[in-house]
Order: structure tokens, then C-alpha cells, then sequence
């Protein structure tokens, strides 16, 4: 029998912290409404998640950096989702900024969210998404639609609660 007791469970009524980075030039200098950020707002609330923080930036690499260790450091939320700039144009610079800050990758996630999307539409595979970790704070990158922003959400956000708990020492082996 092993001296270390863990659970792979966490208590069902638990609560997770989220914040929410929208990634768009045009939203970020009042020219078009942010959409995906309330909509990615909305789904985490529905699913267990309290946003404690909402910031709107423009495709600045630099800009974005600051953003997510703002939220991993500065707010140590256990979730920072961007929405926005994981596609090809030149402009799209979300993932090199997430590549910048993350200590540790989690290509899983975005893989399952491509493979899913590919289901629905096979310009999914033209996602530069990126997954990862910095400090205790899971950093994953979603597409700037609000569908594709809440779908890509959907089929990840089960594991990636499981993932934050071992990550935050709620269950597993150091619980």
C-alpha cells in the first residue's frame, strides 16, 4: 500500500477562474464589436468557469505577451483563453506570443480541437493554434469567430478541467 493517497476526482461544485484575451485590430480600435471574447465569455460561465478578467488587444505580438502573463502572473487564473490571430494572415500573430511565454506545451488539446473541426469544415487544418502551460495557468488559443471560438472550447474544456486540477494539485498524485 502506497503512503501517498490520491483522488482522480475533484469535488464536483468546483470552481475555476478564466480569463478571457480577444485578439482583433479592428474590435481594438472600435471599428467592429467584439464578439468572440463575450461569446467565450458566456460558454466558460455556463460551464463551471468564473472570468475574472477580459482584455482587448490588438494583433501585437508584444501587446499579446504582456496580456497572457498578465493573466497567468498578475491574476493566476487557472484558464487564459484567446480568441483571435491563429490564422495565416501576416497580422496573425497569437500563437508566436503564446510560443513566447509558455514554459510547457500541451499539443494534445489544439490536435483533438483541429481534428474535431476538421469534421465540420476542412479549413480547420489551417489553425496555428497553440496549447500550454505558464506557471499554474493553462494557456490555450482559439479561433477569432465566435462559433469556432465556443465549438473549439467545447471539445476540449472537460479535459482541460482535469488537466488544471492535476496541474493545480487538486487530484493526482500530489493532491
Amino acid at each position: 500500500m502506497s503512503e501517498h493517497t490520491h483522488s482522480d476526482e475533484a469535488p464536483r461544485d468546483r470552481r475555476y477562474t478564466a480569463w478571457v484575451i480577444t485578439v482583433s485590430d479592428k474590435a481594438s480600435r472600435g471599428e467592429r464589436a467584439d464578439a468572440g471574447g463575450p461569446a467565450v465569455v458566456s460558454f466558460l460561465e455556463e460551464n463551471g468557469f468564473d472570468v475574472v478578467g477580459t482584455s482587448l488587444v490588438p494583433d501585437d505580438q508584444a501587446r499579446i505577451a504582456v496580456e497572457l502573463i498578465r493573466a497567468a502572473e498578475g491574476a493566476g487564473v487557472d484558464l487564459c483563453v484567446t480568441t483571435g490571430g491563429t490564422g495565416f494572415s501576416p497580422r496573425d500573430v497569437t500563437p508566436e506570443a503564446t510560443l513566447s511565454v509558455v514554459e510547457r506545451l500541451a499539443p494534445g488539446v489544439v490536435e483533438h480541437i483541429r481534428q474535431k473541426s476538421f469534421e465540420k469544415t476542412p479549413h480547420a487544418i489551417l489553425s496555428r493554434a497553440v496549447c500550454g502551460i505558464r506557471r499554474q495557468t493553462v494557456i490555450l488559443n482559439l479561433p477569432g469567430s465566435p462559433r469556432g471560438a465556443v465549438e473549439s472550447l467545447a471539445f476540449v474544456l472537460d479535459p482541460l478541467k482535469h488537466g488544471i486540477d492535476v496541474l493545480k494539485g487538486v487530484i493526482g498524485e500530489h493532491a
